[in-house]
């Protein structure tokens, strides 16, 4: 795994060279590209002027910012290279709040950070301590140009640098129109705090995967093994929408089946025989 940044964790007066890792994978989209409908010619994205239409080289083309309708100032690289921040090699703690204080609403990016030589003491050091108080380090950053709140977690042996969104950055759900508490009666709630209790189970993140995506690469297998001809329409009939008229009815009825499924699994899992552990 190559490093796509290197610099230093500081808090206080220590300073922890560190590299920074990417903590995901990438989404394998399916892509599509634009074609000509008569012969299925690829369509070429061009870079056009609005003024009179006529085609623009990469080497005329500078980055612009609109002050106001229609009016541009161009920002050059060395323009860039003048906005000096304190952070752009340091991940620099500013402060140690309790992780539980913070709205996962905040939380964005995850990467993986590694010490670098002579580093490891101090980052053990930060990492145990972390992980023994329950607090993270609340950071700036500065990643590609842009700078960024961040939170230096701990997570097993390894310390994560959390990218997080600034206040500003979070939409304000005040003005929503969403329902108040007390138009609930006492029995719905109920019922409905006991069908989450029975559907409650371990975390398992490895069950969960994008079937969409799955089907959709069938299909298209599907297609070009029809060479490119119309495939038969689906056999599931289309789902329609229901009103819940009575909210009573449909919790209760979601709780059979809630205790259906977790009898049926059990059922199964009593079944399976179980391997004999070698003498």
């Amino acid at each position: 795994m190559a490093a796509i940044w290197k610099g230093s964790i500081s808090f206080g007066l220590v300073n922890i060279p560190i590299a920074l890792y990417s903590a995901t994978r990438g989404r394998e989209e399916i892509k599509f590209q634009l074609l000509r409908k008569d012969d299925l010619s690829p369509v070429k994205y061009q870079r056009v002027a609005e003024a009179d239409g006529k085609d623009v080289p990469w080497d005329h083309i500078v980055k612009g910012y609109e002050y106001e309708k229609g009016q541009f100032v161009v920002i050059e690289d060395k323009d860039f290279d003048r906005v000096k921040l304190k952070s752009a090699q340091t991940i620099d703690i500013r402060a140690f709040v309790d992780l539980n204080e913070i709205d996962p609403m905040f939380f964005d990016q995850p990467y993986f950070l590694a010490p670098e030589k002579g580093g490891d003491k101090a980052y053990a050091l930060l990492r145990d301590s972390l992980k023994n108080s329950g607090k993270v380090g609340i950071a700036k950053v500065v990643i590609r140009k842009r700078e960024h709140l961040a939170a230096v977690k701990p997570r097993g042996d390894a310390l994560v640098l959390e990218l997080m969104h600034f206040a500003d950055e979070l939409a304000d759900p005040t003005d929503l129109p969403v329902p108040k508490s007390s138009d609930l009666g006492k029995k719905e709630v109920s019922m409905a705090e006991t069908l989450i209790d029975g559907m409650t189970e371990k975390w398992d993140p490895a069950q969960y995967h994008d079937q969409y995506r799955e089907a959709l690469a069938k299909l298209i297998e599907e297609k070009v093994a029809a060479g490119g001809k119309a495939l038969p329409g689906s056999k599931e009939p289309p789902v329609k929408p229901t009103k819940v008229i009575d909210l009573v009815a449909v919790l209760q009825q979601s709780l059979n089946q809630a205790q259906a499924a977790k009898k049926s699994a059990r059922s199964a899992q009593a079944a399976t025989p179980k391997r004999r552990k070698a003498a």
